[in-house]
Protein backbone atom coordinates (compact mmCIF):
# COMPACT_ATOMS: atom_id res chain seq x y z
CA UNK A 1 0.00 0.00 0.00
CA UNK A 2 1.20 3.28 -1.06
CA UNK A 3 0.29 7.06 0.00
CA UNK A 4 -1.08 9.71 -2.54
CA UNK A 5 0.59 12.98 -3.10
CA UNK A 6 -1.49 16.37 -2.60
CA UNK A 7 -3.17 17.00 -5.47
CA UNK A 8 -2.49 20.25 -7.38
CA UNK A 9 -5.51 22.54 -6.72
CA UNK A 10 -7.83 22.24 -10.31
CA UNK A 11 -5.85 25.10 -12.31
CA UNK A 12 -3.74 25.94 -15.55
CA UNK A 13 -0.54 23.79 -15.43
CA UNK A 14 2.08 26.27 -14.94
CA UNK A 15 4.75 25.09 -12.74
CA UNK A 16 6.77 27.73 -10.71
CA UNK A 17 10.67 27.43 -11.14
CA UNK A 18 10.70 26.10 -7.82
CA UNK A 19 8.09 24.10 -6.84
CA UNK A 20 8.17 20.80 -6.39
CA UNK A 21 5.15 20.04 -5.39
CA UNK A 22 3.64 16.24 -5.52
CA UNK A 23 0.23 17.52 -7.56
CA UNK A 24 -0.05 15.84 -10.63
CA UNK A 25 -3.58 16.02 -11.86
CA UNK A 26 -3.53 18.51 -14.73
CA UNK A 27 -6.86 19.11 -17.01
CA UNK A 28 -4.99 19.81 -20.21
CA UNK A 29 -4.97 16.48 -22.00
CA UNK A 30 -2.01 17.25 -23.55
CA UNK A 31 0.23 17.06 -20.30
CA UNK A 32 2.91 14.24 -18.89
CA UNK A 33 0.36 13.07 -16.45
CA UNK A 34 -3.05 13.07 -18.21
CA UNK A 35 -0.92 10.87 -21.11
CA UNK A 36 -0.32 8.39 -18.41
CA UNK A 37 -3.87 8.42 -17.83
CA UNK A 38 -4.66 7.83 -21.59
CA UNK A 39 -1.92 5.23 -20.94
CA UNK A 40 -4.79 3.12 -18.55
CA UNK A 41 -7.29 3.91 -20.97
CA UNK A 42 -5.81 1.87 -23.79
CA UNK A 43 -5.19 -1.87 -23.38
CA UNK A 44 -4.46 -1.13 -20.03
CA UNK A 45 -2.90 -4.35 -19.48
CA UNK A 46 1.16 -3.36 -19.30
CA UNK A 47 2.09 -3.05 -15.93
CA UNK A 48 5.24 -1.78 -14.80
CA UNK A 49 7.76 -4.02 -16.12
CA UNK A 50 10.49 -2.61 -13.16
CA UNK A 51 10.03 -2.34 -9.90
CA UNK A 52 8.77 -0.02 -8.15
CA UNK A 53 11.69 1.18 -5.61
CA UNK A 54 13.55 1.86 -8.97
CA UNK A 55 10.75 3.78 -10.27
CA UNK A 56 9.40 6.10 -6.82
CA UNK A 57 9.36 9.93 -6.33
CA UNK A 58 13.04 11.64 -6.23
CA UNK A 59 13.31 14.30 -3.78
CA UNK A 60 15.88 17.21 -4.96
CA UNK A 61 16.92 16.72 -1.29
CA UNK A 62 18.13 13.27 -1.76
CA UNK A 63 20.55 14.44 -5.33
CA UNK A 64 23.70 15.68 -5.29
CA UNK A 65 23.72 19.49 -4.33
CA UNK A 66 25.47 20.34 -7.92
CA UNK A 67 22.94 17.81 -9.52
CA UNK A 68 20.15 19.15 -7.72
CA UNK A 69 21.08 23.04 -9.20
CA UNK A 70 21.47 22.17 -12.05
CA UNK A 71 18.13 19.92 -12.81
CA UNK A 72 14.91 21.58 -14.75
CA UNK A 73 11.94 22.20 -11.90
CA UNK A 74 9.75 20.97 -14.54
CA UNK A 75 11.89 17.62 -15.29
CA UNK A 76 11.34 16.83 -11.35
CA UNK A 77 8.38 17.24 -11.38
CA UNK A 78 7.54 14.85 -13.88
CA UNK A 79 9.76 12.49 -11.86
CA UNK A 80 7.87 13.05 -9.40
CA UNK A 81 4.52 12.32 -10.97
CA UNK A 82 5.88 9.50 -12.86
CA UNK A 83 6.84 7.67 -9.61
CA UNK A 84 3.72 7.79 -8.15
CA UNK A 85 2.04 6.39 -10.78
CA UNK A 86 4.59 3.43 -11.12
CA UNK A 87 3.58 2.23 -7.61
CA UNK A 88 -0.45 2.36 -7.86
CA UNK A 89 -1.03 2.84 -11.38
CA UNK A 90 -4.98 4.05 -12.49
CA UNK A 91 -5.63 4.03 -8.42
CA UNK A 92 -4.33 7.07 -8.04
CA UNK A 93 -6.66 9.13 -10.55
CA UNK A 94 -9.32 7.09 -9.36
CA UNK A 95 -8.89 8.39 -6.08
CA UNK A 96 -9.30 12.25 -7.51
CA UNK A 97 -12.46 10.87 -8.91
CA UNK A 98 -13.76 9.07 -6.04
CA UNK A 99 -13.59 12.24 -4.12
CA UNK A 100 -14.25 14.55 -6.35
CA UNK A 101 -17.31 13.25 -8.45
CA UNK A 102 -20.88 13.15 -7.07
CA UNK A 103 -22.72 11.22 -9.96
CA UNK A 104 -25.97 13.09 -11.05
CA UNK A 105 -28.81 11.73 -8.60
CA UNK A 106 -26.74 11.54 -5.34
CA UNK A 107 -28.16 14.22 -2.64
CA UNK A 108 -25.48 17.33 -3.01
CA UNK A 109 -25.01 17.06 1.34
CA UNK A 110 -22.40 17.15 3.95
CA UNK A 111 -19.34 15.64 2.60
CA UNK A 112 -20.18 15.86 -1.31
CA UNK A 113 -22.06 19.40 -1.07
CA UNK A 114 -18.37 20.55 -2.97
CA UNK A 115 -18.45 17.36 -5.47
CA UNK A 116 -19.02 18.06 -9.01
CA UNK A 117 -20.86 15.90 -11.27
CA UNK A 118 -18.94 13.32 -13.99
CA UNK A 119 -19.89 15.53 -16.87
CA UNK A 120 -18.30 18.80 -14.85
CA UNK A 121 -15.74 17.02 -13.99
CA UNK A 122 -14.65 15.52 -16.80
CA UNK A 123 -15.20 19.14 -18.78
CA UNK A 124 -12.45 20.32 -16.43
CA UNK A 125 -10.21 17.34 -17.35
CA UNK A 126 -10.07 17.55 -20.74
CA UNK A 127 -11.77 13.93 -21.61
CA UNK A 128 -15.11 12.04 -21.77
CA UNK A 129 -18.03 11.57 -18.75
CA UNK A 130 -17.63 7.99 -19.59
CA UNK A 131 -14.04 8.05 -19.08
CA UNK A 132 -14.40 9.19 -15.78
CA UNK A 133 -17.29 6.98 -14.82
CA UNK A 134 -14.81 3.96 -15.35
CA UNK A 135 -12.78 5.19 -12.61
CA UNK A 136 -15.47 5.94 -10.38
CA UNK A 137 -16.84 2.83 -10.86
CA UNK A 138 -13.63 0.72 -10.38
CA UNK A 139 -13.23 2.68 -7.39
CA UNK A 140 -16.85 1.23 -6.39
CA UNK A 141 -16.03 -1.96 -6.52
CA UNK A 142 -12.50 -1.49 -4.61
CA UNK A 143 -14.26 0.01 -2.48
CA UNK A 144 -17.33 -2.96 -2.14
CA UNK A 145 -14.35 -5.36 -1.48
CA UNK A 146 -12.89 -2.99 1.30
CA UNK A 147 -9.86 -2.49 -0.35
CA UNK A 148 -10.36 1.30 -0.62
CA UNK A 149 -12.74 3.90 1.63
CA UNK A 150 -16.37 4.41 0.20
CA UNK A 151 -17.16 7.81 -1.96
CA UNK A 152 -19.44 9.10 0.92
CA UNK A 153 -16.07 9.33 3.60
CA UNK A 154 -14.08 11.15 0.95
CA UNK A 155 -13.40 14.57 0.75
CA UNK A 156 -11.77 16.88 -1.91
CA UNK A 157 -8.40 17.06 -1.12
CA UNK A 158 -8.00 14.56 0.93
CA UNK A 159 -5.46 11.54 0.66
CA UNK A 160 -5.41 8.06 1.46
CA UNK A 161 -3.73 4.85 1.62
CA UNK A 162 -3.90 3.16 -2.38
CA UNK A 163 -3.46 -0.51 -3.25
CA UNK A 164 -1.07 -1.47 -5.41
CA UNK A 165 -0.51 -0.64 -8.81
CA UNK A 166 -1.07 -4.49 -10.04
CA UNK A 167 -4.32 -4.95 -8.65
CA UNK A 168 -5.46 -2.16 -10.69
CA UNK A 169 -6.33 -3.89 -13.53
CA UNK A 170 -8.47 -6.09 -11.38
CA UNK A 171 -11.13 -3.71 -11.27
CA UNK A 172 -10.34 -0.97 -14.06
CA UNK A 173 -12.01 -1.51 -17.78
CA UNK A 174 -11.33 0.43 -20.65
CA UNK A 175 -13.98 -0.72 -22.64
CA UNK A 176 -17.54 -0.47 -22.22
CA UNK A 177 -18.28 -3.69 -23.90
CA UNK A 178 -17.41 -4.97 -20.55
CA UNK A 179 -20.36 -4.20 -18.98
CA UNK A 180 -22.45 -6.31 -21.69
CA UNK A 181 -23.84 -10.09 -21.29
CA UNK A 182 -21.35 -10.38 -23.94
CA UNK A 183 -18.48 -8.55 -22.41
CA UNK A 184 -18.96 -10.14 -18.92
CA UNK A 185 -19.01 -13.91 -20.28
CA UNK A 186 -15.76 -12.79 -21.87
CA UNK A 187 -14.35 -11.46 -18.95
CA UNK A 188 -15.43 -14.69 -17.07
CA UNK A 189 -14.10 -16.84 -19.53
CA UNK A 190 -10.69 -14.84 -19.28
CA UNK A 191 -10.18 -15.36 -15.26
CA UNK A 192 -10.56 -18.78 -15.85
CA UNK A 193 -7.83 -18.96 -18.43
CA UNK A 194 -5.64 -17.12 -15.97
CA UNK A 195 -5.48 -14.07 -18.52
CA UNK A 196 -6.70 -10.29 -17.93
CA UNK A 197 -10.05 -9.90 -19.45
CA UNK A 198 -9.10 -6.75 -21.09
CA UNK A 199 -7.17 -8.72 -23.40
CA UNK A 200 -9.45 -11.22 -24.31
CA UNK A 201 -12.04 -8.09 -24.67
CA UNK A 202 -9.32 -6.21 -26.90
CA UNK A 203 -9.49 -9.21 -29.49
CA UNK A 204 -12.87 -9.68 -28.96
CA UNK A 205 -13.90 -5.87 -30.51
CA UNK A 206 -11.24 -6.59 -33.27
CA UNK A 207 -12.36 -10.01 -35.11
CA UNK A 208 -10.15 -8.56 -37.95
CA UNK A 209 -6.94 -8.68 -35.98
CA UNK A 210 -7.71 -11.95 -35.31
CA UNK A 211 -8.11 -13.06 -38.39
CA UNK A 212 -5.16 -11.56 -39.51
CA UNK A 213 -3.09 -13.56 -36.60
CA UNK A 214 -4.96 -16.69 -37.06
CA UNK A 215 -3.88 -16.62 -41.17
CA UNK A 216 -0.46 -15.77 -40.38
CA UNK A 217 0.79 -17.30 -37.35
CA UNK A 218 0.30 -21.55 -36.99
CA UNK A 219 0.72 -21.08 -33.30
CA UNK A 220 -2.73 -18.69 -33.23
CA UNK A 221 -4.30 -20.87 -35.29
CA UNK A 222 -3.69 -23.54 -33.37
CA UNK A 223 -4.53 -22.22 -30.24
CA UNK A 224 -7.89 -20.96 -32.09
CA UNK A 225 -8.42 -24.67 -33.54
CA UNK A 226 -8.46 -26.12 -29.76
CA UNK A 227 -10.80 -23.48 -28.58
CA UNK A 228 -13.40 -24.08 -31.37
CA UNK A 229 -13.09 -27.41 -30.46
CA UNK A 230 -13.89 -26.40 -26.77
CA UNK A 231 -16.67 -24.58 -27.93
CA UNK A 232 -18.16 -27.19 -29.91
CA UNK A 233 -18.63 -29.52 -27.41
CA UNK A 234 -21.26 -27.32 -25.77
CA UNK A 235 -22.50 -25.20 -28.97
CA UNK A 236 -24.73 -28.08 -30.78
CA UNK A 237 -25.15 -24.76 -33.38
CA UNK A 238 -21.79 -24.50 -33.79
CA UNK A 239 -21.22 -28.42 -34.61
CA UNK A 240 -23.59 -27.91 -37.38
CA UNK A 241 -22.07 -25.37 -39.20
CA UNK A 242 -18.92 -26.47 -39.01
CA UNK A 243 -19.71 -29.41 -40.46
CA UNK A 244 -21.66 -27.62 -42.75
CA UNK A 245 -18.53 -25.85 -43.77
CA UNK A 246 -16.34 -28.99 -43.80
CA UNK A 247 -18.93 -30.94 -46.09
CA UNK A 248 -19.34 -28.05 -48.77
CA UNK A 249 -15.45 -27.95 -48.95
CA UNK A 250 -14.33 -30.41 -51.41
CA UNK A 251 -10.63 -30.88 -49.57
CA UNK A 252 -11.84 -30.42 -46.82
CA UNK A 253 -14.15 -33.14 -46.95
CA UNK A 254 -11.95 -35.81 -48.51
CA UNK A 255 -9.36 -34.63 -45.61
CA UNK A 256 -12.27 -35.59 -43.24
CA UNK A 257 -13.16 -38.94 -44.85
CA UNK A 258 -9.19 -39.83 -44.83
CA UNK A 259 -9.31 -38.90 -40.96
CA UNK A 260 -12.24 -40.95 -40.34
CA UNK A 261 -11.03 -44.09 -42.13
CA UNK A 262 -7.72 -43.93 -40.01
CA UNK A 263 -9.75 -43.36 -36.97
CA UNK A 264 -11.84 -46.71 -37.64
CA UNK A 265 -9.12 -48.58 -38.75
CA UNK A 266 -7.24 -47.44 -35.04
CA UNK A 267 -10.24 -48.20 -32.83
CA UNK A 268 -10.28 -51.67 -34.73
CA UNK A 269 -6.97 -52.51 -33.33
CA UNK A 270 -7.47 -50.72 -30.32
CA UNK A 271 -10.87 -52.78 -29.45
CA UNK A 272 -8.94 -55.96 -29.64
CA UNK A 273 -6.26 -55.02 -27.53
CA UNK A 274 -8.95 -53.54 -24.93
CA UNK A 275 -11.62 -56.03 -25.49
CA UNK A 276 -9.59 -59.52 -26.21
CA UNK A 277 -11.68 -59.76 -28.92
CA UNK A 278 -11.67 -60.23 -32.81
CA UNK A 279 -13.82 -59.73 -35.39
CA UNK A 280 -13.54 -62.13 -38.51
CA UNK A 281 -14.64 -60.75 -41.99
CA UNK A 282 -18.06 -62.54 -41.98
CA UNK A 283 -18.76 -61.15 -38.69
CA UNK A 284 -18.27 -63.28 -36.05
CA UNK A 285 -16.88 -62.21 -32.75
CA UNK A 286 -14.46 -64.55 -30.89
CA UNK A 287 -11.43 -64.63 -28.63
CA UNK A 288 -8.06 -63.16 -30.01
CA UNK A 289 -5.31 -65.34 -29.89
CA UNK A 290 -2.38 -64.28 -27.47
CA UNK A 291 0.25 -63.59 -30.51
CA UNK A 292 -2.55 -61.96 -32.00
CA UNK A 293 -3.12 -59.40 -29.17
CA UNK A 294 0.33 -59.11 -28.68
CA UNK A 295 0.81 -57.81 -32.34
CA UNK A 296 -2.17 -55.26 -31.48
CA UNK A 297 -0.68 -54.25 -28.05
CA UNK A 298 3.01 -53.46 -30.07
CA UNK A 299 0.72 -51.53 -33.17
CA UNK A 300 -1.51 -49.70 -31.22
CA UNK A 301 1.85 -48.52 -28.36
CA UNK A 302 3.22 -46.87 -31.75
CA UNK A 303 0.16 -45.17 -33.06
CA UNK A 304 -0.44 -43.84 -28.84
CA UNK A 305 3.28 -42.36 -29.46
CA UNK A 306 2.93 -40.00 -32.21
CA UNK A 307 2.88 -36.53 -32.17
CA UNK A 308 -0.40 -34.61 -32.97
CA UNK A 309 1.15 -32.76 -35.64
CA UNK A 310 2.73 -36.73 -37.42
CA UNK A 311 0.07 -37.65 -40.01
CA UNK A 312 -1.58 -40.97 -38.46
CA UNK A 313 -3.07 -42.56 -41.59
CA UNK A 314 -0.15 -44.39 -42.71
CA UNK A 315 0.41 -45.71 -39.05
CA UNK A 316 -3.04 -47.25 -38.95
CA UNK A 317 -2.95 -48.36 -42.75
CA UNK A 318 -0.36 -50.80 -41.46
CA UNK A 319 -1.32 -51.90 -38.06
CA UNK A 320 -4.76 -52.31 -39.56
CA UNK A 321 -3.44 -54.29 -42.27
CA UNK A 322 -1.31 -56.65 -40.38
CA UNK A 323 -4.02 -56.81 -37.89
CA UNK A 324 -6.49 -58.33 -40.33
CA UNK A 325 -3.72 -60.54 -41.69
CA UNK A 326 -3.38 -62.43 -38.57
CA UNK A 327 -7.67 -62.35 -38.07
CA UNK A 328 -7.71 -64.23 -41.23
CA UNK A 329 -4.80 -66.71 -40.29
CA UNK A 330 -6.55 -67.50 -37.31
CA UNK A 331 -9.71 -68.06 -39.04
CA UNK A 332 -7.68 -70.15 -41.46
CA UNK A 333 -6.25 -72.32 -38.87
CA UNK A 334 -9.15 -73.05 -36.80
CA UNK A 335 -11.27 -76.08 -38.38
CA UNK A 336 -14.06 -75.33 -36.59
CA UNK A 337 -13.87 -71.40 -36.94
CA UNK A 338 -13.13 -71.25 -40.60
CA UNK A 339 -16.21 -74.21 -41.00
CA UNK A 340 -18.18 -71.06 -38.65
CA UNK A 341 -16.72 -68.55 -41.03
CA UNK A 342 -17.92 -69.73 -44.47
CA UNK A 343 -21.34 -70.83 -43.18
CA UNK A 344 -21.77 -67.20 -41.92
CA UNK A 345 -20.50 -65.51 -45.22
CA UNK A 346 -22.99 -67.89 -47.26
CA UNK A 347 -25.53 -67.31 -44.74
CA UNK A 348 -25.41 -63.27 -44.72
CA UNK A 349 -24.91 -63.43 -48.85
CA UNK A 350 -28.27 -65.46 -49.01
CA UNK A 351 -30.03 -62.49 -46.50
CA UNK A 352 -28.65 -60.03 -48.93
CA UNK A 353 -30.21 -61.69 -52.11
CA UNK A 354 -33.72 -62.53 -50.76
CA UNK A 355 -33.51 -58.68 -49.58
CA UNK A 356 -32.89 -57.43 -52.94
CA UNK A 357 -35.53 -60.17 -54.81
CA UNK A 358 -38.16 -58.97 -52.22
CA UNK A 359 -38.03 -55.38 -53.09
CA UNK A 360 -38.26 -55.97 -56.81
CA UNK A 361 -41.90 -54.47 -57.53
CA UNK A 362 -43.54 -57.02 -59.81
CA UNK A 363 -47.07 -54.56 -59.69
CA UNK A 364 -45.02 -52.16 -61.52
CA UNK A 365 -43.82 -53.86 -64.42
CA UNK A 366 -47.46 -54.94 -65.20
CA UNK A 367 -48.75 -51.54 -65.10
CA UNK A 368 -46.59 -50.10 -66.68
CA UNK A 369 -44.47 -50.24 -69.66
CA UNK A 370 -41.18 -50.86 -68.45
CA UNK A 371 -40.54 -54.39 -70.04
CA UNK A 372 -37.35 -55.57 -71.97
CA UNK A 373 -35.93 -59.04 -72.75
CA UNK A 374 -32.54 -58.41 -71.21
CA UNK A 375 -34.50 -59.00 -67.65
CA UNK A 376 -36.11 -62.23 -68.49
CA UNK A 377 -33.16 -63.22 -69.29
CA UNK A 378 -30.97 -62.49 -66.46
CA UNK A 379 -34.17 -63.66 -64.81
CA UNK A 380 -33.90 -66.93 -65.82
CA UNK A 381 -29.94 -67.30 -65.60
CA UNK A 382 -30.57 -66.35 -61.93
CA UNK A 383 -33.66 -69.19 -61.42
CA UNK A 384 -30.52 -71.95 -62.88
CA UNK A 385 -28.04 -70.08 -60.20
CA UNK A 386 -30.73 -70.99 -57.66
CA UNK A 387 -31.66 -74.55 -58.79
CA UNK A 388 -27.79 -74.98 -59.11
CA UNK A 389 -27.36 -73.62 -54.95
CA UNK A 390 -30.31 -75.86 -54.57
CA UNK A 391 -29.09 -79.24 -56.07
CA UNK A 392 -26.09 -78.31 -53.97
CA UNK A 393 -27.18 -78.24 -50.88
CA UNK A 394 -29.71 -80.94 -51.05
CA UNK A 395 -26.78 -83.46 -52.07
CA UNK A 396 -24.79 -82.41 -48.77
CA UNK A 397 -27.04 -82.70 -46.85
CA UNK A 398 -27.19 -86.15 -48.15
CA UNK A 399 -23.68 -87.32 -48.55
CA UNK A 400 -22.33 -89.07 -44.96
Amino acid sequence: MTTALDPSDISPAVPAPADTSEGFWVQQPESPVAEAAEATEAPADEPSDQPAADLGPVAAADLDPVAAADLDPVVVRDALDFGVYARTGGWAFALKVARSVRPGGQPAEGTAATKVSAKAFAELAGCSPERVMRYYKAWDMAADDGLVPQFEVLVPGEDVELPDADVWLSYYTSRNSASSVRGQAISAAAEAEGIRPTKALEVAENPTALRAAILADPGTAEAARGALLDRMKEDPALQTEMARAFARTDDLKKAVASEAKAADRIGYVRQIVENGQIKTPAGQTVDAPAELRAEAERHLSLLDELDDSEEAGEWAGEAYDTVRGLVAKAVEEDPALRVQERRTKFYNSLQKATKVFEELTLDEVMEEDIYEADMLQRLEALQEAIGTCISALRKATTTP
